[in-house]
């Protein structure tokens, strides 16, 4: 009975052939290999990139194996030879690079990890450490300052730098905190304004069958009355808006407690009364009474939506919109909708705080029934357990009992005390930090050698690494039990735990704070595009490539399927709006849904709105930034950074005839130190001239007048054309992407950068990963049972020295 092959079977036999042929090969071929194509330039004499291999021997690579790693990496992208030079075959570099990672694999020397110095918790960690915890949601970028970067990973521990400043913050965040979490049963009465753009959130849309409102999570500090202003709903000088009757709502927590009517025939002898009418129509939307428990709520502002025409064709909003841009005595908008926001001001008359979420995850115990000294220990020991992620001393337990004690003072409630217990812990080092020691030595051990100096990880530390390492946060209840137990370190309890953790919500944060980064999309803020060349082009719009890309990316890596999916996959998510910028019909409404694509440009990454337009500059793409992107973050092969006297303007010069981007680019590849790596990034990122800075197809270049042209010949002398050819190059390579997304889930994984020493770990990840069709499960599973992961090395010499 004949076998039926999968693509990924085949796949592995063919990398397998090419392993197998290189074993039988012999370094005096390969260094026939090096004289001809390499040492003319990196030899002792010229040195050049200072990289000398004519001394190295290749029968003894494990000796270099930083060096080779090196030429590993560089050859991986084809960035040398460089352009211009004599090109060996993609076969000769396949086989090549295939038999020296078989050698530095097979007997590899040194360190099996590196040394992870303490820790602080970013500010991502911090504010999910802290919603953890106490229930409460803190936007980190308005409480914290911004964390130093690594490769675009802000949890990198040698980049988490502590100043004055950043404690005082940290400290300041802790009390804000603590006091959201306790409450205060008679607070001053407060106003907070909610204003439109602010929170134009897609993760927090109108519910269905409303619009024209704003939607938001409101923290009501104590049970009372609260009352809501909305300022300004479109009543102006014309009466458009108040042509037909609307329905405005108040929603909290998906239950109506408040509607009145606007507009239509009873409003319009009051409009016609000039300012005085049309503030007596406001009226009855100020200070509107509502009463509310205390804690967070989701607060929905909005209209009912009801047809008001027979078609929007033609007289929909967003038309009038686009000609107020262009003309300034454009008409109204026919519908009422929110113009400036909401206000939510009290308590007034507060009558206590009720049971709350925040409280539940604090108050452990009753006070009334308990006692409340011994109540207060027992949520300060609960409390300090959970935010320190081990077992906590008695000597900790009594100096959080100070804190306690000095929230009593001047008569002072039970819930003030706990609530300096509260902001203690969360200012506490044990807390902010995190390190790792190692397991101590069993009595009677051999003393170590330098060589096997590294420390395994306890169960809590690996607990506390597993739990960072998929959901930005620490332990919960059940991983902090089993490692308490010594239960994470016996056979199958790992995989257990991982799979486990990744079927959680809070896997979620390996889209956001791992694949976002990664992709380098987190920041799609610093693109502005010129509205005079791309005027529709909004602020929304931007939102909607974003939530596409996080969506796309969360369907292939958290639904656990092949991660070469990220390049290939036809399926992406789209609204109406995002459709119509991709000229994709049949997509209807603002929320997001599956959808699958015919058009083959549109798939993968390389097809996204929000690539696209990360690596353009606000007026004209740039195909060196597109090409280093896909050189970077799809090969992990990131191309030298250009000299910093290095012209790279290309803007024309007034009443110059219009040139394609191409056609400029020209002139650097001319010049043959230019071309050295102009001629790498360049091939990669000219395929992708079809879309424009914005994302959006084009076949022509709407400034030159000329077809855009999206042919090149790739490194390795492949002619290809368009951005479909090169997405088959590099999904024809399917190890090569993958080892690209593993080393920098790795360094994500441990907080470090990654050395020579690592990368027989990672590719022995990635050979295994293959045989489980390259799910995303395979690889954490092989990188947390790695000894990246599962050890740490001691203190570098010279780091202990300059303590002293």
């Amino acid at each position: 009975m004949k076998r039926l092959l999968t693509a990924n079977t085949l796949l592995v036999l063919t990398v397998s052939l090419f392993e197998a042929r290189a074993v039988g090969q012999t370094p005096v071929q390969y260094r026939e290999m090096l004289s001809t194509y390499c040492t003319g330039c990196h030899n002792s004499r010229a040195k050049v990139g200072g990289l000398a291999l004519d001394g190295l021997d290749l029968s003894a690579a494990t000796d270099n194996a930083e060096t080779w790693e090196k030429v590993l990496r560089k050859l991986r992208g084809r960035l040398m030879p460089p352009p211009g030079s004599p090109q060996p075959k993609q076969q000769e570099v396949d086989s090549f690079s295939a038999w020296l990672e078989n050698t530095l694999d097979a007997s590899a020397k040194g360190p099996k990890a590196g040394h992870v110095p303490i820790q602080r918790l970013n500010r991502t960690e911090y504010a999910a450490s802290v919603k953890a915890l106490t229930g409460v949601e803190l936007k980190a970028t308005d409480v914290l300052p911004q964390d130093g970067q690594v490769d675009g990973f802000d949890n990198i521990a040698a980049a988490l730098t502590v100043s004055p400043a950043f404690l005082s913050q940290y400290i300041a965040a802790a009390r804000q905190v603590a006091k959201l979490a306790i409450g205060n049963p008679n607070p001053r009465v407060g106003s907070t304004k909610y204003a439109i753009a602010a929170n134009s959130n897609p993760d927090l849309p109108l519910p269905l069958g409303t619009r024209g409102g704003i939607r938001f999570n409101h923290n009501f500090p104590a049970d009372g009355e609260y009352r809501i202003t909305i300022n300004d709903l479109g009543v102006g000088i014309y009466a458009s808006a108040l042509e037909n009757q609307s329905t405005l709502v108040i929603m909290i927590d998906g239950k109506i407690v408040f509607r009145n009517t606007i507009g239509g025939p009873e409003d319009w002898p009051l409009h016609a009364k000039g300012p005085k009418g049309r503030a007596k129509i406001m009226e009855r939307f100020q200070k509107i009474p509502v009463q509310v428990e205390a804690g967070v709520h989701d607060v929905v502002v909005a209209f009912i939506d009801r047809s008001h025409v027979e078609s929007p064709h033609n007289i929909a909003d967003p038309f009038f919109d686009a000609l107020t841009i262009v003309c300034s005595c454009a008409p109204p908008g026919r519908r009422n909708k929110l113009v400036d926001g909401v206000v939510v001001a009290g308590p007034f008359n507060p009558t206590g705080v009720s049971r709350t979420p925040t409280r539940d995850l604090i108050f452990v115990c009753d006070p009334k029934t308990k006692g409340e000294p011994p109540c207060a220990r027992q949520i300060a020991e609960n409390f300090a357990h959970r935010a320190f992620r081990r077992p906590v001393t008695g000597d900790e337990i009594t100096r959080l009992m100070r804190f306690y004690e000095a929230g009593r003072k001047d008569g002072g409630s039970f819930d003030q005390g706990i609530e300096q217990v509260v902001a203690a812990v969360l200012s506490s080092p044990n807390f902010l930090y995190r390190g790792i020691w190692g397991a101590p030595a069993r009595p009677g051990a051999a003393p170590t050698t330098e060589a096997s100096a590294d420390l395994a990880l306890t169960d809590l530390e690996l607990a506390t690494r597993l739990s960072f390492f998929l959901w930005n946060t620490g332990p919960d209840e059940e991983l902090l039990k089993l490692a308490e137990a010594g239960g994470l370190t016996k056979p199958g309890a790992m995989e257990k735990q991982v799979r486990r953790m990744m079927a959680d919500p809070k896997a979620s944060s390996l889209v956001t704070n791992f694949a976002m980064k990664w992709l380098n999309l987190d920041s799609l803020d610093s693109v502005k595009p010129d509205p005079v060349l791309f005027p529709g082009f909004t602020d929304q719009l931007r939102r909607d490539f974003s939530k596409e890309a996080e969506l796309f990316v969360s369907s292939i890596l958290l639904e656990d399927r092949n991660i070469v999916d990220l390049l290939t996959a036809d399926q992406t998510f789209l609204n109406e709006e995002l459709a119509r910028h991709y000229g994709i019909p049949g997509v209807l409404g603002p929320q997001f849904r599956r959808v699958t694509v015919t058009e083959k440009q549109r798939f993968g990454l390389l097809g996204k709105a929000a690539v696209l337009m990360r690596t353009s500059y606000a007026d004209r793409t740039s195909p060196v930034l597109r090409g280093a992107w896909v050189l970077d973050k799809l090969l992990g092969t990131p191309p030298t950074p250009p000299p910093p006297d290095t012209a790279t303007d290309l803007s024309q010069k007034a009443g110059e005839q219009p040139k394609t981007v191409r056609a400029r680019l020209e002139q650097h590849r001319n010049k043959a130190s230019c071309n050295m790596c102009h001629g790498v990034i360049d091939p990669m990122g000219l395929p992708l001239e079809n879309f424009d800075a914005v994302g959006a197809w084009r076949t022509v270049d709407s400034q030159a007048k000329a077809p855009i042209d999206a042919s090149t010949v790739l490194p390795n002398g492949l002619a290809i054309n368009g951005v479909v050819e090169l997405r088959e190059q590099l999904a024809e390579r399917p190890a090569t992407f993958v080892t690209a997304v593993t080393e920098r889930l790795v360094m994500y994984a441990i907080n470090r950068k990654l050395e020579y020493f690592d990368m027989p770990q990672v590719r022995s990840i990635v050979r295994a990963a293959a045989k489980e069709n390259y799910k995303l499960s395979s690889i954490v599973l092989g990188i947390v049972n790695s000894d990246a992961f599962r050890r740490q090395a001691p203190e570098p010499a010279a780091n202990v020295a300059s303590t002293k």
